[in-house]
Parts: C-alpha cells; structure tokens; sequence
C-alpha cells in the first residue's frame, strides 16, 4: 500500500509520513496493526471535535441518505446550508450575516478578494509578510513567503506587504486599497498572535480610507482560540470573514462571510461574479451544523483555554524557549530545528503524530482535536519531553 501511495498519488514533499490509516476515532488515529497514535495535530486543525465525532457522523449518514449533490450553488433551497448560514449569522456581528458555502479555505480567499474588488471597484491588496492565505494563484499573490511562490510567478499583481504587528506601515493602507487581508493570528509564520491593538489600529484605518478589511479564520475560526472566533479577542470586526478547516470536523469546506449588501455585489456586473459546483453541498452543510451546534452547547471553547495552560504548563525544558499562539493554536518554539525535526521523528516511533509549521522551521505544531482530555494531553507532552530528554547534539 505505501509503495503504491508513493507511485500513483501525487506527493507534496520528498519525504510523507507515510502512516497507514485504518480508522480513526476521538484523538486517535489507528495504523493498519491497529496500533493507536495520539493526534496533536487534527488534521491541521480540521477534526476540531475529533476523529468521528458520533453526532458529525450522525448528520453525515442521515443527509446522505435524504439527498447529496442536487444543483450547482445557489440555484435550489437546500435546508443543511440554509440552516447553517443562518445559525453562524446568530453567531456573528450584525454586518457579517450572508455566507457564501465553497470547498476550501483558499477557495474561499479567492471569493473574497473577488469581493472585495467588486464592491470598492478598486484592485490593490494590502497583505502581511510570511502570511499564508492559500496556494491558488490568488491565495498565493497575497500570501508573503516568497519562498512558497517564486517558483509558480507571475501572480496575480497589485498586492502590497507590509509588517504584521507594525503600525509603521499603515500609511500604505490608502483611497486607492481594495482591500487589507490579513490572518487574525499568523498561522505559518509561527502562530503569532497581534499585539498593541494592531487589528484595531487596521480596522480604523480601514475605515478611513474606505478599504475592506478581510480576515482569515481558516485556521484559528471555530473554537480553536478559545473563543468562536479570534477576532472576538482582539475588538475588531471585519468586513469579510474567511473560514474554513475546522468548520465540519475534518469535511472539505470553507466559506467566505459579509453583510448581505456587499455579498449581492456577486449577483450582477457581471451575473454569476463567484461560481461553485460543490460548494453549500448538502452533506458538508451537515457536518458544518453539527460541529457548530456541538461547539456552542458544550463547553469545548471555554475549555480550550484551560487545556492551553495546561500545555504551557507541563512543557518546559532547556530546549524550549517559548509557547506561541492561543488556545489549542500553539506553536512550541525550540532552540534550533535539527531538535524540532528530532522531536517529531522521535515522537512518531513512539506513536504522538506532531507536524511542522510552514515558515517557522524551529516551531512545533500542537493543534490537537478541542476534545482532547486532560490526561490525553498530559500523556502526549510526556512523550515530548522524553524526545526533547534523548536528543544529542
């Protein structure tokens, strides 16, 4: 099987993890001896209630059996997506009540940049440095690690970068912006949350010059900070929401959010302005629900919290120099990266599935299901700190 993995599915890197899958269920995924490997990773922070949560599965096999795809987006009224729209508006401020269902976080980036041209009728971007938004040929023009794009240039022109958490470069924020995009908590870069009022400062000068403010909560959106979504942490509210990955607990989807009057903006000049064949697709709309339903009736999201003290808290060791991030959104720093590479190697023969972040090669990524117990992650940092005790230099 893992030969012919390797052969006839296309690869994203030299060398995968290559762990064969038999199932998965709560914070475990089995291999094929069935042997069972703690999960701090959730699919990168997609499973956010777990591997199989029964009551995602539940809506899943109930929708499959009443009806699955039926029409390409927008034409018929499909209760699953319908319902859930409305439920995540409840949610949300005000001015961000009309979503548009795609398949995927970069999908979704791609719809809002869209948007956000449409409605201003202006074309420049504002986006940050070592930011990631997607790897679509838009999602990459506003995403600022060259080192993931120079290989695929040109891109789409007409983006800007400037420095997350530097109210030096505001003023490149003009009449002329379409739009600033930005990650609530940089995700790629190391889980690097703003500080000193950045987003407000950013909402403001948004405001001002009558750009939209984008934000993507494709990762840190549904719970995984602490709150339903990061921006609700922060005091700033955008004009464009961008979710995804957690949304339905590991179902492909992703989803891009306004206020009606700027989302009917799509509906002419020209007709048909964001199109999808799948996206608002009946069975994910489900899963959507369920995984919103369980996260607030349930005390998942407030827990988050304390389980992140309990991470800072039991890990500490001379090869760790800081925690990053929020939440279950933590980036575990070491002092150099031949140790992070030892850690996650190591922790993967002793059966603790951790990852790497992109443009943060020192970081570890630690972005468990929200459903992970206590003693679950007591016994994963155990494991940890036993790689961090038998690296040798």
């Amino acid at each position: 099987m893992k030969k012919d993995f390797l052969h006839y599915q296309a690869q994203t890197s030299p060398h995968p993890l290559t762990l064969q899958v038999s199932r998965a269920s709560g914070s475990y995924i089995y291999d094929e001896n069935n042997n069972a490997h703690l999960d701090f990773v959730a699919g990168v922070s997609a499973c956010t209630l777990g591997h199989c949560h029964p009551k995602v599965v539940d809506a899943i096999t109930k929708q499959a059996s009443e009806y699955m795809h039926v029409m390409v987006y927008g034409e018929y009224v499909q209760e699953p997506a319908v319902t859930y729209a409305k439920f995540l508006a409840s949610l949300l401020p005000p001015n961000l009540e009309t979503t548009y269902l795609v398949n995927s976080g970069t999908e979704a980036i791609e719809g809002a940049l869209k948007l956000a041209k449409r409605t201003t009728k202006r074309h420049k971007i504002i986006a940050a440095r070592n930011s990631y938004h997607g790897n679509t040929m838009g999602s990459m023009s506003v995403s600022g690690a060259e080192s993931q794009k120079s290989a695929y240039r040109p891109l789409v022109p007409g983006t800007t970068f400037i420095e997350f958490n530097s109210d030096k470069n505001l003023d490149k924020i003009t009449k002329d912006t379409a739009a600033v995009i930005l990650e609530t908590i940089q995700g790629g870069a190391g889980f690097i949350v703003p500080t000193n009022n950045y987003l407000q400062k950013v909402r403001a000068r948004c405001t001002a010059v009558g750009a939209l403010l984008i934000l993507d909560e494709i990762q840190p959106g549904f719970g995984r900070t602490g709150k339903l979504f990061a921006f609700e942490h922060y005091n700033c509210i955008p004009d464009i929401l961008v979710i995804g990955k957690g949304m339905a607990s590991g179902m492909p989807v992703g989803a891009f959010v306004a206020s009606n009057q700027i989302m009917k903006n799509l509906q002419t000049n020209p007709k048909l302005g964001h199109i999808t064949t799948f996206g608002g697709n009946p069975v994910i709309a489900a899963a959507s629900l369920a995984t919103l339903q369980e996260l607030t009736t349930s005390s998942l999201i407030n827990d988050t919290l304390e389980k992140e003290k309990l991470f800072k808290k039991l890990l500490k060791h001379k090869y760790i120099s800081e925690i990053r991030g929020k939440g279950l959104m933590l980036a575990v720093m070491l002092i150099n990266v031949d140790i992070t590479n030892h850690v996650v190697m190591h922790c993967a023969k002793n059966r603790l599935i951790l990852f790497w972040l992109l443009f943060e090669p020192k970081a570890l990524r630690i972005s468990p299901p929200l459903t992970i117990s206590n003693e679950e992650i007591s016994k994963g940092c155990k494991l940890i700190l036993e790689a961090l005790d038998s690296y040798k230099k």
